[in-house]
């Protein structure tokens, strides 16, 4: 692999070193060391702080994907109800994942370069279908876009729904989310974006609603949540877990804690604007429509004409810049550039743009 000197992937995102030692350790056992359990509570309340809540946050090894299933697995059974609301490719996944189980799904569907507004339709929907879930992406980086949270917080308190279910892996960290105050029953999460941890931890925010359902569906597969509800009261965890992964976890969190929550908030758009105003320049144009709310954290762009993906991507590399290419149907027609976490930095983004315009 040449070596890169700017690299913008959508995550997992460039882990600074401070995270990179604390894998560096020969932890003991995390089954019988209490050192575990103490790093464990005070990951959690960090996490808490990051993503707005009070709810009890949960840590498990393996990457977002494993939250995300283990969210729908623990509180679905065959026959009940989901709402997902459908803007971009992750949106649409999970309504797919939703039918694995079984769950009898309705989408709120939007075109993957806009974000909700009007949601007198999704009401609607809610009002009609009564779902005992409503899923969403809260941004959506293959798009470039970000879902606002408070209205369909409010559809759900105003019709009953018991749980809103939201994948924020992709925005804690680098803007607010306060899980909370916008009623997230299950607020899913990976290390490896915002939070700029490499990919081998998931966590999840998971309401008393939630535990309660939890509860009653009673699954027990691997990814199972409901074996973590007393863990830690217990000091009983249902698998070998991962030490080394939570004190970069815990790192991590202890970074964007350390420079401050809205000290990080402004420094993703920071780079957002840096970003918007030096592919106008270029003459690109951003994926995203003029009334979506773009992301703070990625910024999806449409291939220019006369260069397809690959040949871009070549280009970019063998000049040392990574950025991403897009998936589902916007693969060959996006490229996207991730700034996010480590990678919200103007002087990084002024280099490795400075390379995309030699290349065009």
């Amino acid at each position: 692999m040449s070596r890169l000197i700017a690299s913008f992937i959508a995550g997992p995102t460039n882990v600074p070193e401070k995270v990179l030692a604390a894998y560096n350790v020969n932890y003991g056992s995390a089954d019988l060391d209490k050192d575990y359990l103490a790093l464990y509570l005070s990951t959690e309340k960090k996490l808490q702080t990051i993503l707005g809540t009070s709810n009890q946050v949960f840590m498990q090894t393996g990457e977002g994907m494993l939250g995300l299933w283990g969210a729908l697995k623990s509180c679905l059974k065959p026959g009940d109800r989901v709402v997902s609301v459908c803007s971009g490719v992750f949106g649409y996944g999970i309504a797919e994942m939703a039918k694995t189980i079984g769950a009898e799904v309705r989408c709120f569907e939007l075109p993957y370069h806009e974000t909700v507004g009007n949601c007198s339709e999704l009401e609607k929907i809610i009002a009609e279908f009564k779902p005992l879930m409503i899923t969403m992406v809260h941004c959506e980086t293959p798009s470039g876009t970000l879902n606002p949270l408070g209205e369909v917080a409010r559809i759900k308190k105003s019709h009953g729904v018991p749980l809103f279910c939201v994948d924020t892996v992709a925005s804690a960290g680098g803007m607010p989310v306060e899980a909370d105050k916008f009623l997230i029953d299950l607020c899913l999460n990976g290390s490896q974006k915002c939070l700029s941890a490499p990919p081998d931890m998931t966590f999840v925010a998971v309401s008393d609603k939630a535990w309660e359902i939890i509860d009653r569906v009673n699954y027990q597969g691997y990814d199972a949540f409901k074996p973590f509800k007393n863990a830690t009261t217990d000091f009983y965890f249902p698998n070998t877990m991962y030490w080394q992964g939570l004190a970069g976890l815990s790192a991590a969190a202890g970074l964007i804690l350390e420079e401050g929550l809205e000290q990080v908030y402004d420094r993703h758009i920071q780079a957002q604007s840096y970003c918007l105003s030096r592919i106008k320049q270029m003459g690109l144009e951003c994926f995203a429509g003029p009334t979506a709310i773009k992301s703070p954290s990625v910024t999806a762009v449409n291939l220019p004409a006369g260069i397809s993906w690959p040949e871009l991507d070549r280009r970019c590399r063998e000049r040392g810049l990574a950025v991403a290419g897009s998936y589902g149907p916007l693969a060959g027609k996006v490229f996207r550039i991730g700034h996010m976490g480590t990678q919200a930095d103007l002087k990084l983004l002024e280099t490795g743009l400075n390379i995309l315009e030699s290349v065009l």
